[in-house]
Formats: C-alpha cells, structure tokens, sequence
C-alpha cells in the first residue's frame, strides 16, 4: 500500500486524477476499522488531514457550507442552531474520541445505509459539493448514494464540502440501537418541516440499501397540514395523521435481517421514530407562534 499525504488541495486533485483508485481518509473512523480486519487493502491511501480548508465552515443566512473534514464535535457546538438536525445525528455518533475525528464528508464517502449523518442530510435537502482537476459540481442529496456503499462520485473526484439550507423549521433525528452509545444504526429516522415551502422531508438509514426518504409519507403530511391549515393555525395535528405518517414511513422501508435487528422489527421502529419525531416537531412548531 502506497501512501499518499497531499499538502494542499489542488495537490490532493492531482494526486486522485493519477491515482483514481486512491482511498482519501482524513479522521479514519470507518477506513481504518476495514483496513484492521483486512477487508480492503487499498493500492493507495491519501492522507487529507494536513488540508485545513477542508476543517472550515461557512454559516451564511441561508446556507451553511461545511467542509468536508468538520469533525462532528464542532457542529454539535457551534452548528446546532442554523443544523438542528445534524447536531442531533452528531450527537449519537459512538464516543467522544471519534466525534472529535470523524466527520460528514467521511460518512457520506463510505455511504454505508447506517450512516448517521445520512437521514439528516436528506431531511434538511443538503448538496454535496464534489471536485476534480476537471471542475466542480453540486450533487443533491438524493442522488448522490448510488448502491450499497456507493455514491456519485467519478474516480478522480474528491468531496470538497457539504452545503445544507439554515433550518427555517423544527428538525429532528434519532436512532435505534442495542445501547446507547458506540453502536452501528438498527435503523435510524431524521424530520424536517420546512414552514417557508410548507413542505417537509425525511430521511431513514439502515432499512434499505441505501439511506432513502419516506417520500410518501412527506406528501401526505404535507398536503394534511396545507389541507387542514395546520401552518396558519398551529392547532394540533390528529392522532389519525400521526399514525397514517408514521405507517407511510415504515412502508418506505426496504430492510434486511441481520445480526443487529430483523426486517420487521426495523419497519416498526422506523414507523414508532417517525411518529415521535412528528409530535415533537410539531409542538416545536406551535410553541414558536405561541412565543
């Protein structure tokens, strides 16, 4: 294995076009666990921790541009009012040390279905900002995780930064594990509602190939909250609503049995997160027009 540690940014582009095979790593939270136990042994590593602009946020009044190295601590303490739901999913990655190493852009290039960041980053609508030597782009979200650990990345390109909208609304995430800390996703939930379109938008890991949004369920609540003026009034929403959310949601699920949970059991709890997630949301929602 040859070891590649660019000193810049425009030096790591180069570095990935020669070597499109090369593996970046910057805090090493999910490579360094495959290379231990010898399930990949990559050609070429490329060592990203001495780019410092990838360690850098951007809080503008619409977007935050968060670069790609941001170790989930720092959003937890300084990201949490303009990234509610992201500093929750930080909140609930392992222990303290791999907070303080891991990182959004880290989950989003192994992007493995049990992801933490995953259900946030699809419930708040976020854009993956990627480069090459050939140029930029921005990738949506919901096209960026292409299979099982898969994602639209072409050979020679790198994850620069991830911008997501400044929540105009309540967010929520949560998780369901064995404990409650140190552990891999059974199945994961993430709500956003988003007042200013009067739309809303999930996200929900480790019940399907990949991390996937419960885009039915976002319809139907969306038109029942516009149906119902729900947004003017701020009355509370019907228990038949929560229940047809929530029963939406679990049916957006395509999970698998395996070692940490069954399929069944995590389409129940997708369905118990969602609707938990929309009580608080809500009532997050009518406290702000009381206040």
């Amino acid at each position: 294995m040859e070891f590649l540690r660019p000193a810049g940014w425009e030096e790591a582009l180069a570095a990935k076009a020669a070597h499109p095979t090369a593996v970046p790593i910057a805090g090493g939270t999910d490579v360094m666990v495959e290379i231990n136990f010898d399930h990949r042994r990559p050609e070429y590593l490329m060592d990203l921790s001495r780019i410092g602009a990838l360690r850098e946020w951007e809080a503008g009044e619409d977007v935050v541009r968060l670069g790609a190295s941001v170790p989930y601590t720092q959003i937890m303490e300084h990201l949490r009012t303009p990234l509610p739901g992201l500093a929750l999913a930080s909140h609930t990655v392992a222990s303290p040390q791999i907070r303080n190493r891991g990182s959004v852009g880290g989950n989003l290039g192994t992007a493995s279905p049990a992801g933490d960041a995953h259900p946030a980053l699809l419930a708040a609508g976020a854009q993956v900002e990627v480069e090459s030597v050939r140029g930029s782009r921005l990738v949506p979200i919901d096209e960026f995780y292409t299979g099982v650990k898969r994602n639209a990345l072409a050979p020679d390109e790198l994850i620069r930064a991830v911008h997501v909208s400044v929540a105009d609304g309540p967010q929520q995430f949560s998780k369901v594990g064995t404990r409650n800390a140190m552990v891999i996703a059974v199945c994961a939930f993430g709500l956003a509602l988003h007042p200013r379109t009067r739309s809303v938008r999930t996200g929900i890991g480790s019940a399907a190939p990949t991390p996937v949004r419960a885009r039915t369920a976002e319809e139907f609540l969306a038109a029942a909250l516009d149906e119902g003026g729900f947004w003017e009034s701020r009355t509370a929403i019907s228990p038949a609503i929560v229940k047809q959310f929530g029963d939406l949601a679990a049916a957006a699920c395509n999970p698998i049995d395996d070692v940490r949970g069954t399929a069944s059991y995590r389409r129940h709890a997708v369905g118990v997160l969602a609707r938990r997630q929309l009580l608080w949301t809500w009532e997050e929602y009518r406290g702000r027009g009381a206040a």
